[in-house]
């Protein structure tokens, strides 16, 4: 199977071509395992990197296994330890048992690994990973929060501080919601409806999120909505490149934010996606915000073939025009996250060195040997009689001895 390798190349691939980690999986053509899967191994190898690198160093298995270069064996150790149905390959696949082979090993250097870092569970050293904090000192910040939307399709502000979000501590600025360890939370001053929170806190789970009240979307994806900032008289609303439907959904919540009763509003949305696939994900999320009554889905259909002289757009006054990039520029989103690569020490690796050396040259002896014994035969197999003709001996060999044919050649 093709997916160690291919994501393996992603992450060893030049850093002068730039680009996400995302954008560089989901761009590429020639993948013959699935980009999903390619991208999340290489996300979740990259998070956990410093602790299987320590796991990996300390078990020694680069010195026992050559078959494995310090990527490949990030890979292969994550999924072996962490990934629910193991390394994706083969029972007998050389590049499974290559490490399968030292589970005993592997498994306590990993146990080490979380009592080093005072951690009882290995569900705490899950949580101590996707804090993002894992080379970070006690006092140290995240690069960035995590921008949550309220949806006020479904809830209000206030709602969400008096639940979702009723043990948090309001911070004054916005600097301090990314101190390690702290639970805070930051109302912004420039979108309406919009909070940073501590990036180590995990609402996935949560109530608010399942049920669409909140909405994890960037500050950069919340200003094209707002800057639109359309209002009843405007009419119809084109949102031209609408998955996953962020955007869409943002400006529901504005038209509804602006009516005297949620229930009046006339106005329609024509979402345009014209990727089949990402479609899909778009009516997921209309569905699920809760805008879907005045929200007019074109799957497959690309807005620049539409007519725009159809009835059906008559009332049209504004279009939002946001179309699918690599994230170039947002912060944040250029970034490869860092990766942390096993190494041989220095002893271990002369010793591999020498190993190598002892047997590249043993190897050769022994064919040299070999060599020189069959020249020796073949001399003493060619013989001149008597007469000076060459006798050419055939060597002929039973199940239960070997004999020697002469014939003489004129």
């Amino acid at each position: 199977m093709s997916l160690y390798y291919e994501a393996a190349d992603v992450l060893t691939a030049p850093t002068n071509k730039g680009g996400s980690l995302k954008s560089r999986v989901f761009s590429k053509k020639d993948l013959k395992s699935p980009p999903a899967q390619v991208y999340a191994l290489a996300i979740e190898t990259c998070k956990w990197s410093p602790v299987l690198k320590e796991v990996i160093e300390n078990a020694d298995i680069l010195r026992l296994e050559r078959k494995l270069t310090p990527i490949l064996s990030l890979l292969l150790v994550h999924d072996f330890l962490l990934a629910k149905k193991g390394i994706a390959l083969p029972a007998t696949h050389g590049l499974r048992t290559s490490v399968e082979r030292h589970k005993g090993r592997l498994q306590a250097e990993l146990t080490k690994a979380r009592l080093r870092r005072k951690l009882s569970t290995m569900e705490a050293l899950k949580a101590h990973i996707e804090s993002g904090l894992e080379n970070a000192s006690d006092e140290a910040e995240a690069p960035y929060p995590r921008w949550v939307r309220i949806n006020t399709l479904k809830t209000t502000l206030e709602d969400q501080l008096d639940t979702t979000f009723a043990d948090y501590e309001r911070a004054a600025t916005i600097d301090s919601v990314r101190r390690k360890g702290s639970k805070k939370l930051y109302i912004d001053v420039h979108i309406p409806n919009l909070v940073a929170i501590s990036p180590s806190v995990d609402l996935i789970k949560s109530y608010a999120y399942k049920s669409g009240a909140i909405i994890f979307q960037d500050k950069a994806s919340c200003f094209p909505a707002y800057l639109l900032d359309p209002l009843p008289e405007d009419g119809d609303i084109i949102d031209s490149c609408s998955a996953p439907g962020n955007k869409t959904t943002h400006i529901a919540a504005i038209l509804v934010d602006r009516l005297p009763e949620p229930d009046e509003s006339t106005q329609v949305i024509h979402a345009f996606e014209k990727n089949n696939g990402r479609a899909e994900t778009l009516e997921k999320m209309v569905n699920l915000a809760g805008s879907n009554t005045f929200t007019t889905l074109h799957a497959g259909q690309d807005f620049l073939k539409t007519d725009p002289n159809a009835a059906v757009y008559k009332n049209v006054g504004a279009l939002l025009l946001d179309p699918s990039c690599s994230g170039s520029g947002i912060v944040g989103r250029d970034d490869m996250p860092e990766l942390h690569l096993p190494v041989l020490s220095q002893a271990a690796a002369a010793s591999s060195s020498n190993n190598r050396k002892k047997t590249k040259k043993g190897t050769a002896d022994e064919e040299n040997s070999r060599k020189r014994k069959r020249e020796e035969e073949e001399e003493a197999l060619e013989m001149v009689d008597d007469d000076g003709v060459v006798t050419a001996l055939i060597r002929m060999l039973s199940s239960s001895q070997g004999y020697l044919l002469s014939r003489n050649f004129s």
